[in-house]
């Protein structure tokens, strides 16, 4: 099972395996506070997109859609390991972003379901 969940937000044992996915490490947040298991910024999206994007709601669908191209491209491994780490347990997807229905963690979380959906058909 994936979650995802504010990294500002207190840690809990509900959230298993805690993966920080931002390419940039949270504003004022100490690593003893973030209490992540792993930072996996290189299946965040790239600076570009992340700068383009830049948080806005009216550019969502179309950041989605370039983010899962990145995915596609280039972070096989990166999400064999996240997908690995289900199957032990939960997965807490970690973001730092205000905007708790259009970050990355959201949009990595569909992707990854949407995959393994493909894989079992």
């Amino acid at each position: 099972m994936i979650r995802v969940k504010r990294v500002y937000e207190t840690a809990e044992m509900s959230d298993g395996f805690r993966i920080l996915v931002d390419r940039l490490w949270p504003r004022g947040l100490t690593k003893e506070r973030a209490r992540i298991d792993l930072w996996l910024k290189d299946v965040a999206p790239s600076n570009e997109l992340r700068k383009w994007f830049s948080h806005d709601p009216e550019r969502w669908a179309e950041f989605k859609s370039r983010y899962f191209e990145e995915l596609d491209n280039d972070k096989t491994e990166l999400l064999k390991l996240i997908l690995k780490k289900t199957e032990e347990g939960v997965v807490t997807l970690l973001y730092a972003a205000k905007n708790e229905d259009n970050n990355n963690a959201v949009a990595l979380k569909d992707y990854i379901e949407k995959v393994t959906i493909r894989h079992k058909h």
